[in-house]
């Protein structure tokens, strides 16, 4: 198997790393603190091509592949959680419109993700009564003249309130998953309202809203894909989007690690450095080699994804464990630092917080499992 980065690859990589070192770690506890939502470095971002790396190039894209936006994801978490969960589902918004829309929709919206002039995509599918089971949702979509009237309420919706536009998925048909279908809505949809801000435990940096339909019009040409369809254009999409959450958390876990590390070369406990106990040395040995167990998992998942192979299965895995592992290795760093992780002076509180949520969105850990253990079963 090879293992050796192309060029492309590299680059990315390295402009993803220049800009976060350079632009956005200095303010990540800032911004988090205030949760300021990074306008100007979302459109810097886009400049560089962060917002389009998997889109092709006539769209505003860069056309570098899903591995070299996993290896950008990497980099941006590993500065700012919050902003990298922005660039994610900008960058799944983006994919989607351009797999699912005709080429007015595609003209219309990707570029304007892409370059910048939207400050974000954002993608409506959870909704207040109902998470893992989306085909249980209830927004609905009637039929009127020249298209469609959107009653409901989507919970949870990253960049909800800042998104230029929004993949919405209503029900336009009987119960289950076949009465549903995905529809694009701009910012300035009439009847579009948008709820209060979610005070969240981590990721405050990033915009997290509802967004509520009140007989909200959309036209005939507003439909993603096909009608009654919708439900396999949001699976497509989450399977996608959790190499994009599992590279979220593995870079949340580096910038843990790397902390911990950091830490336990500077402090001293019973006359010598804390990197010189066992008991730290174990802590950062098992951090390491988990991290990196998750690096591979993520990058087979990404590779799978962009040489069009199936990558369901391995992406439920890559999602499941860089998850779950960047949690562990964020407790580990807390611990390391004792009383000092417990303050924000110190940001392995904020990699503590914000890697907690990466195992329940884009679906829970749970529902990973369940996901993998079918495909196993089938065979």
């Amino acid at each position: 198997m090879e293992f050796e980065l192309t060029e492309t690859q590299q680059l990315i990589r390295q402009t993803a790393r220049d800009f976060a070192v350079k632009e956005l770690e200095p303010g990540a506890g800032d911004r988090e603190h205030k949760g300021e939502y990074p306008f100007e470095l979302l459109r810097k971002m886009a400049e560089l091509g962060l917002m389009g790396i998997n889109v092709p190039e006539k769209w505003g894209g860069v056309e570098a592949g899903v591995v070299a936006y996993s290896l950008a994801m990497m980099e941006i978490a590993r500065a700012c959680a919050s902003t990298a969960v922005t660039m994610a589902v900008s960058n799944m918004v983006a994919e989607t419109i351009c797999k699912y829309g005709t080429q007015e929709q595609i003209s219309t919206h990707v570029p304007k993700i892409t370059s910048g002039e939207y400050s974000a995509g954002a993608f409506a599918l959870t909704e207040p009564g109902c998470g893992s089971d989306a085909s249980a949702l209830r927004t609905t979509a009637k039929k009127t003249d020249g298209g469609w009237i959107i009653n409901g309420t989507k919970q949870f919706i990253t960049s909800g309130e800042h998104a230029g536009v929004a993949v919405l998925w209503a029900r336009t048909g009987g119960p289950g998953a076949h009465g549903i279908t995905a529809f694009l809505v701009p910012k300035d949809t009439p009847g579009l309202k948008i709820g209060p801000e979610e005070k969240k435990m981590g990721l405050r940096a990033s915009n997290t809203v509802s967004m509520i339909f009140e007989d909200a019009f959309l036209p005939s040409d507003a439909i993603l894909g096909e009608e009654g369809k919708g439900f396999s254009v949001a699976m497509t999409a989450l399977d996608g989007g959790r190499i994009g959450v599992a590279s979220q958390a593995n870079g949340i876990g580096q910038a843990a690690l790397e902390a911990a590390r950091s830490y336990s070369l500077d402090r001293k406990t019973f006359g010598k450095p804390l990197s010189e106990h066992q008991a730290i040395q174990w802590m950062l040995a098992d951090s390491a080699t988990e991290l990196e167990a998750a690096r591979l998992l993520v990058l087979q998942a990404a590779y799978l994804k962009e040489t069009n192979k199936p990558f369901t299965k391995q992406a439920s895995m890559a999602k499941l464990f860089a998850t779950e592992t960047a949690n562990r290795v964020c407790a580990r760093a807390f611990q390391i630092h004792g009383g000092y992780g417990y303050i924000e002076d110190y940001p392995v509180e904020r990699y503590l917080r914000d890697a907690r949520i990466t195992t329940i969105y884009e679906g829970t850990s749970e529902i990973q499992r369940l996901v993998i253990a079918r495909l196993l079963i089938k065979g």
